[in-house]
């Protein structure tokens, strides 16, 4: 039976309730996070921590836990479903008050955590990648919070499965922005791109990863803006997240993407990811590059 962590104590998922006027049911006030574990190790705790605290600090709400005190929540989430491989969601809200758009006084923030078996990754990845398409980016202009209010981000990622894609490609004012659920790298010329952090888009754990394995293993990558005509053009589009880690598009907008196949920079990032990943289950979260 999953258990979860619930306002401080450990219960069956089935017996976990949040009172309906919790403004994270109300008005969608709140910010999450989403950890992966690799043999029960919490997979860049540290880093995963200190976005949550942008991010509470982004919405003024003081952090419910110490660091400390997250990493032995989150350890023994993990341990009472199993360990293994699994994906750590947190949510934090603002708590249940009365509803009215200012803050409350004196309420305590609503913390819910669980965890569930991480799926692998799609048996021919590899072989075809996937599909996506570019849409117009509709969402508010505080992207860098990783706020619970994802209506915009759902109906954007709809729009791309109806069409027959996995993901959708935003873009604002010409320029690239990150996908609905997913930041974005191209490559042009051999180097890989990735727009630069801002707060139009989420600073993902897995990007700053992949930038400090590009860098480590001496392929030439950078942070810049990315046109959609970049984006047309370029000889590998990727995909980045915490539970897809790095994905290869190989079909935009109906069109090939280089040669249609997931490319050779992709396979070597993806060869280094993989053995980062191993060396923490072997090792634990403290792991080199």
């Amino acid at each position: 039976m999953t258990q979860v962590y619930l306002n401080g104590v450990f219960i069956p998922l089935e017996q976990a309730q949040i009172p309906v006027m919790d403004r994270g049911f109300i008005f969608g006030d709140g910010v999450y996070e989403v950890i992966p574990v690799y043999g029960g190790h919490l997979f860049r705790l540290e880093e995963h921590l200190e976005r949550l605290e942008r991010s509470l600090d982004g919405i003024r709400i003081s952090p419910p836990l110490s660091r400390a005190a997250w990493r032995d929540c989150f350890k023994e989430l993990v341990e009472r479903n199993g360990g293994g491989d699994q994906s750590v969601y947190l949510q934090i809200t603002r708590g249940v008050a009365s509803r009215d758009h200012a803050f409350p006084v004196g309420v305590a923030p609503t913390v819910f955590v669980t965890s569930s078996p991480l799926k692998p990754l799609p048996a021919d990845l590899a072989a075809s990648g996937v599909a996506a398409v570019t849409l117009e980016d509709i969402r508010w202009q505080y992207c860098h919070i990783k706020a619970i209010t994802l209506l915009s981000n759902i109906l954007l990622r709809q729009q791309a499965i109806d069409q027959g894609a996995a993901e959708a490609l935003l873009i604002r004012d010409g320029v690239v922005t990150e996908g609905a659920a997913s930041n974005v790298f191209v490559v042009r010329d051999g180097v890989v791109v990735t727009p630069p952090k801002g707060p139009y888009l989420l600073p993902g754990i897995t990007r700053d990863l992949v930038l400090e394995l590009a860098t480590a293993h001496g392929l030439p990558c950078r942070e810049a803006e990315i046109s959609q005509g970049d984006l047309h053009d370029a000889e590998e589009i990727w995909l980045t997240s915490s539970t897809r880690e790095v994905v290869p598009v190989t079909r935009l907008d109906g069109q090939a993407v280089g040669n249609g196949r997931p490319g050779s920079l992709w396979r070597r990032m993806i060869g280094w990811y993989q053995a980062y990943k191993q060396s923490v289950r072997e090792r634990g979260g403290a792991t080199p590059v």
